[in-house]
Order: structure tokens, then C-alpha cells, then sequence
């Protein structure tokens, strides 16, 4: 009763600390508002009335604010479960979400379409291609490479798949353009969320929920499939097709974050790990946490990151900055192995 009455208030509390993220950050910006006509502008969106005075406000929070902050929650949230997954299905809390290449492969996507000039739409499109592709190829070699076709084959492949591609994208910058391309390129690998538009968030939302609602009705599976394939096959579950589907999906949530945001580390590493300290090893309930706490903590570090400074910092610098750190602190913490690593 107690635990439960725990999971409880830790859920609650994430999730109104993250609605008032949401509140705070559409609020701070470069262009001063006072507070009173931005809730202003909210409820006249809300009613579907506005005014001279709300009107610019209502503009800038259509246009920039809000699309920045909502990607900033999925792709926190997205990136944050297909973490966790991926950490409860190759039985390691030292996984990501591109631990089978689907970062290094949509880099690749995006540094091609900007090595050929392409447009916005193209390149996203490429990225996204791209990524899903790396997996793929990891996928298809740990199928067809004889001998056991273990986790642990499968994490090697997918090194080799995402130095192939990180060697390719490093080609990409050795002889595209210093003055244009090369430094198109450096920035977007860097990661960043301030060209986020509304047409970002049409192409992205779908594709994020669509991969993470699986993962999450599949939850309760995770706690079985970490302790290892014969717990699971003993109780009735069939690990290769549950495998595929959770790879699939945190391969697309992870495919899709990269292509509208460019690359985010630490985010999938850090907060499964967050999580898992405040709920225990459960995954029914510590992966709300992570989606809660992926989408709260990518907001925060999006607010710095437009912030700090008169020049935006890439958000991917920041997150490094903060994870790092973060991560050897919960390492201290919590030195015995979780969720049945």
C-alpha cells in the first residue's frame, strides 16, 4: 500500500511539474511579454477570441513558442522510453536509443541531403529514411551472420553499422564546402530545437506517440523480458516477436527525434536510470516516470539553451553538460545492477 501510495504522489508530481514547465517556458523568451496578457493570449486561443494586444502575443506563441515546446516534450519523452526499452531488452543499463545505429544513420540522412543542398523538407525526410535503414541493416546481418545470435552480437553489429555511418558522415564534412555546408553540418549533428515549426510538429507528433504508445501498453512485458529469455518463454511470451515489435518502435521514436531535432545525447541514458531510482525496477510504473521525466528535463535544458545567451547554444552540448555529470552521480548512488541487469 505504501509503494503504491508512492508511485502515486511520484507520478503526480511529475506531471504537474511538467504542465508547469509547459506553462513557464511559452512564457520566457527573448520578446518580453507581461504575464498577465500572456495568460491573456492562452485563454483567447482557448475561446477562440483575441485582441489587438493579444493578437502578436497569440502569433508568437503559434509560431516559435509553442511547436518548440511541444517537440521538446515528445522528443524527451520519446527518446527517454525507447531508452528504457532498449535497456530492459539487451538486459544492460548502459544502452541507448542508438545503441543499433539509428542516430548515426539519420545523421548520416540529414548530412547528406544538406551535402546535396536539399531542402528542409528533404533533409528531415532523408534523416528519418536513413535511420530506420541503419537498424535494418543491424537487424538483417545479426540474421544472417552465423553462430548465436545473442544481445550481445547484436550490440557489436550495431557499433560497427553506427562507425560505418559516423565514418560516412565525417567523409560528407571532409569535402563538402567549408564556408556553407561544412558548418550546416557540424551544427546539426550538435542538436537543436530552434527551428522548430508548426509543420515539425504535424510531421513528428504522430510518429512519436505512434512509437511510444506500444512500448507502453507493452510495459508490463519489459519486467519479464529483463530477466532473460527463458523467464519469458517459460511464462508464455514469445521473445522474438515481442523484441521485434519494441525494437521497431524505439527505433522509430528514435529515427523521428533525430530527424527534427538533430543529435541529443545522454537524454535516453540519464532518465530511464532518474526514473528507476524514485519507482524501483518496475516497469508498469517507472516508465510513465521516464516519459514524464524525459519531456520535463529536455524542456528545461531547451529553456537554458534559448536563454544563456544572445546566440542560441545547441541543445545537444547542453544536455552532454548536464547528463554527464547526472549520470555519475546516480552510478554512485545506486552500485548494484537494476532491473534484473
Amino acid at each position: 500500500m505504501g509503494n503504491t501510495r508512492k508511485r502515486r504522489w511520484v507520478l503526480l508530481g511529475l506531471t504537474l511539474a511538467l504542465g508547469l514547465g509547459v506553462l513557464i517556458s511559452g512564457y520566457l523568451g527573448k520578446y518580453p511579454i507581461a504575464f498577465h496578457q500572456y495568460l491573456e493570449a492562452i485563454s483567447g486561443f482557448f475561446k477562440g477570441t483575441t485582441t489587438p494586444a493579444t493578437m502578436r502575443i497569440q502569433t508568437i506563441l503559434m509560431n516559435v513558442r509553442w511547436p518548440r515546446i511541444i517537440l521538446a516534450v515528445l522528443i524527451g519523452a520519446g527518446t527517454s522510453v525507447a531508452g528504457a526499452t532498449y535497456q530492459a531488452l539487451f538486459q544492460n543499463p548502459m544502452v541507448s536509443q542508438d545503441i543499433l545505429g539509428a542516430s548515426q544513420g539519420a545523421a548520416f540522412g540529414a548530412a547528406l541531403g544538406l551535402f546535396l543542398q536539399q531542402s528542409y523538407e528533404i533533409v528531415v525526410s532523408w534523416s528519418f529514411v536513413f535511420g530506420l535503414l541503419a537498424v535494418s541493416v543491424v537487424l538483417f546481418l545479426n540474421r544472417i551472420i552465423p553462430g548465436n545470435r545473442s544481445r550481445l552480437n547484436m550490440i557489436l553489429i550495431g557499433m560497427i553499422v553506427s562507425a560505418l555511418f559516423s565514418s560516412a558522415v565525417s567523409f560528407l564534412k571532409l569535402i563538402g564546402d567549408p564556408t556553407n555546408t561544412l558548418p550546416a553540418i557540424t551544427y546539426w549533428l550538435m542538436g537543436s530545437l530552434s527551428g522548430i515549426k508548426m509543420q515539425d510538429v504535424y510531421y513528428a507528433t504522430p510518429l512519436l506517440i505512434g512509437g511510444m504508445l506500444p512500448i507502453m501498453l507493452l510495459r508490463w512485458r519489459l519486467n519479464v523480458v529483463a530477466l532473460g529469455n527463458e523467464e519469458a518463454l517459460s511464462l508464455g511470451i514469445n521473445v522474438t516477436v515481442l523484441r521485434s515489435i519494441l525494437i521497431v518502435c524505439a527505433t522509430l521514436v528514435t529515427a523521428t527525434a533525430v530527424s527534427v531535432s538533430g543529435m541529443i545525447g545522454w537524454v535516453g541514458l540519464v532518465v530511464p536510470h532518474f526514473a528507476r531510482l524514485l519507482l524501483g525496477n518496475n516497469y508498469r510504473y517507472t516508465m510513465w516516470a521516464t516519459a514524464l521525466g524525459g519531456g520535463l528535463f529536455l524542456l528545461i535544458v531547451d529553456d537554458f539553451a534559448r536563454l544563456l545567451t544572445t546566440s542560441e547554444i545547441p541543445i545537444g552540448i547542453l544536455t552532454s553538460v548536464v547528463g554527464a555529470p547526472v549520470f555519475l552521480i546516480l552510478i554512485a548512488q545506486n552500485n548494484r545492477p537494476t532491473g534484473g541487469y
